[in-house]
């Protein structure tokens, strides 16, 4: 199996949860990464993560259009990838779960993308659609502005720490992170890693941030926002995985946030790869991931 194009590399095979590599093996090991063939935007036609639940039924969904991007509302039955790939499709699965676990309307996000889009599109229609939830929300789904959390993951949990907001699945914290940087021994350690490895990571970067004088700006890179404007953050679940090369920066985050006084979980999920999150159906690891995912979200409105 050594000839497939996503081939696991021997430094990190041992250290896979086995379920896992029996998974990737059977479904991913044949796949083309992207950021090894020209760029061309027929590549998101490919199906993104395999592996997850069904989408469940809920009471209602809606789609809304934006100035520049669209919005899905999961609505319950009482009332409701990399800044490149993914579509408003990519969770659909996580969120219709999110909305009936949790009884809360479940927004998905379709933004623009890199690289016709490049910073700051992606972060325009974040703040764009968050404005538009707490000013339209009630009128066009019987929604409670007063209690709102975002989160995402991977990218999306680059731009949910950006909108202040904190539930960080695998996320984006620090954009001039690389393999010879100590401060994220993760980059190193896991740089040959399966789905987020270096070459993948710096291609979604040079696609979305093409300039690296941008790399620095707090809504780039989170980390390096004032200590006086990450105080006043809310309570924050940090989701990290093992074998992901942004763990480290994502736990880093967490602890900055706890040494200026915010609440913050952190979990690490061992033997976890970076995407696990949309493979809940298939691995036990990644429906772990959701469920406590889902419940940081549950306990975090009954609190509020």
């Amino acid at each position: 199996m050594s000839d497939l194009p996503s081939t696991i590399h021997p430094d990190i095979l041992p250290r896979l949860d086995p379920e896992y590599t029996v998974f990737h093996n059977i479904h991913l090991a044949h796949r083309m990464p992207p950021h090894t063939i020209p760029w061309h935007p027929d590549t998101r036609k490919a199906p993104y993560i395999p592996g997850d639940l069904p989408v469940m039924t809920v009471g209602a969904v809606k789609d809304i259009s934006l100035q520049n991007c669209n919005i899905r509302a999961f609505i319950p039955l009482l009332q409701k990838g990399g800044w490149t790939l993914g579509s408003i499709n990519t969770l659909n699965s996580f969120i219709s779960r999110q909305c009936k676990d949790s009884n809360c309307i479940s927004v998905a996000l379709d933004y623009r993308l890199a690289p016709e889009n490049p910073y700051s599109a992606v972060v325009e229609d974040t703040v764009g659609a968050l404005k538009f939830i707490y000013y339209n929300g009630k009128a066009e789904f019987n929604a409670n502005v007063n209690k709102i959390a975002i989160g995402g993951s991977s990218s999306s949990g680059n731009l949910a720490v950006i909108a202040c907001i904190k539930l960080l699945i695998v996320p984006v914290t620090d954009n001039t992170a690389s393999v010879t940087d100590e401060r994220y021994p993760s980059w190193k350690e896991c740089q040959n890693t399966v789905w987020l490895c270096e070459g993948r990571m710096m291609w979604f970067l040079n696609m979305y941030l093409p300039d690296p004088a941008t790399w620095t700006e707090p809504d780039n890179s989170p980390i390096f926002a004032s200590d006086a404007l990450l105080a006043k953050v809310p309570p924050a679940f940090v989701s990290v995985c093992e074998l992901d090369i942004l763990r480290n920066e994502g736990l880093a985050y967490g602890k900055k946030l706890k040494l200026l006084g915010v609440k913050v979980e952190a979990k690490v999920y061992p033997g976890a790869p970076h995407q696990i999150l949309g493979m809940d159906a298939a691995l036990k690891v990644g429906k772990q991931q959701a469920d406590d995912t889902i419940k940081a979200v549950g306990d975090a409105f009954k609190a509020a």
